[in-house]
């Protein structure tokens, strides 16, 4: 698994419309500014979130994104996957795959599998409300030392 540029913001881009989901529109320079992303190409990484379902815009002068959905129903893995691919270190574990003429005998083959369900043990069970708490908590506790 390799998370691109467009990945990393993307991620970064849905975590904080997921930290200001109760506050509603966020415009792409405040997101931005947030992120630390350049405006021009957050267009894009905006635009690749509206067509996969996970934002939502609103066009105008009071218009911006939000999530289309709770953060508690948007996993790590399906974006990671929507945006930068399979998450599977190699093709020949991906479901359905055929290419191989010593798929049957590779010893790879198994731990590759392991990998990859390893990886998605992981990313398919962090959702962004998860995140936004691990981040409120992570700022109540710099808020605390002294």
């Amino acid at each position: 698994m390799r998370i691109t540029y467009k990945g990393d913001y993307a991620l970064k881009a849905l975590l904080d419309l997921a930290l200001h989901y109760e506050q509603g529109l966020s415009t792409i320079n405040d997101i931005a500014g947030h992120i630390d992303a350049p405006v021009k190409f957050l267009e894009q990484v905006l635009l690749d979130l509206k067509k996969s379902g996970f934002v939502e815009s609103k066009r105008g002068n009071v218009g911006g994104y939000r999530l289309a959905k709770d953060p508690s129903d948007i996993t790590l893995g399906e974006v990671i996957r929507r945006i930068d691919g399979p998450i599977e270190p190699i093709a020949c574990v991906e479901k359905n795959y055929s290419d191989c003429v010593d798929l049957q005998r590779c010893v790879f083959k198994g731990i590759w599998k392991k990998i990859s369900f390893a990886v998605s043990g992981i990313v398919d069970n962090i959702s962004f409300a998860d995140l936004v708490k691990q981040v409120k908590s992570e700022r109540q506790a710099l808020v605390y030392a002294i």
